[in-house]
């Protein structure tokens, strides 16, 4: 039983780690500027993208925005096994209740950035923009892979919060430390590349962007609660007995 309330517990996390990532993503300091980065790494108009694009364009653009994703990728999985093994550390560190002691820390961290986001909180410091920009763009694929580097090493003020409880989850959790990291890039990426071939779409995401993270930040309050007062393993508990109750329901 043991085993299975692990694996429940991993898939929880790891559609919460997707839906942060998504969040990441259409947060109203990433999505409005999509349009004019793909331009950018590209070198292909914002208007010419938002219209009907032949197969050269498709393709230029599915092979720059999977460099770019792969800067950025590198950068977080990079920070999420850096927090993972610091969990570690710490958990052998410290004896008997560390692994509490890190989630309610994770968990008050999550409450604090979920406050952030959904506007209820202001912070000053992470106000402050620390992305690269760059004048000119180096040619080519390895231009486009550098400035993956430096969007995902820059943090823009929402990501920072958002990915930050990522990696206090991963601290919280090393065993899994690295895949919800690798999930929370899943959830960025998956819009990403769809959006980049459907880029009038993201006028009706930027108009409801400040609902869609007042709803994710409400998530994340919850997510942060739950890690504070341990309930994981309940919740968990819950699931298990809920699917096991539909199961017998139908073969009665």
């Amino acid at each position: 039983m043991g085993g299975i309330e692990t694996d429940t517990m991993l898939i929880v996390g790891m559609f919460l780690a997707i839906g942060a990532g998504a969040l990441s993503f259409l947060s109203p300091c990433v999505l409005p500027i999509f349009p004019a980065y793909l331009s950018y790494i590209t070198g292909v108009s914002v208007k010419e993208l938002q219209g009907k694009q032949d197969t050269k364009v498709r393709g230029k653009l599915l092979s720059h925005s999977i460099t770019f994703l792969l800067g950025v990728s590198l950068v977080f999985i990079g920070l999420g096994a850096g927090a993972s093994f610091l969990g570690q550390w710490i958990q052998q560190l410290l004896v008997g209740e560390s692994g509490l002691f890190i989630q309610r820390i994770a968990g008050i961290f999550i409450i604090v950035m979920g406050l952030f986001i959904g506007g209820w909180l202001n912070i000053t410091t992470l106000m402050k923009e620390r992305r690269f920009h760059y004048s000119k763009k180096p040619a080519g694929y390895v231009g486009t892979f550098f400035v993956g580097l430096g969007f995902a090493a820059g943090w823009t003020p929402c990501i920072g919060p958002i990915f930050g409880s990522i990696l206090l989850l991963a601290a919280s959790n090393p065993g899994q430390g690295i895949f919800y990291t690798i999930m929370y890039v899943v959830g960025f990426v998956l819009p990403f590349m769809i959006l980049t071939f459907f880029l009038g779409r993201t006028r009706w995401i930027v108009r409801h962007s400040q609902v869609i993270m007042k709803i994710g930040a409400v998530i994340m309050i919850m997510m942060g609660l739950v890690l504070f007062f341990g309930l994981m393993p309940r919740i968990t508990e819950f699931l298990l007995d809920l699917v096991e109750n539909t199961w017998l329901s139908r073969l009665g």
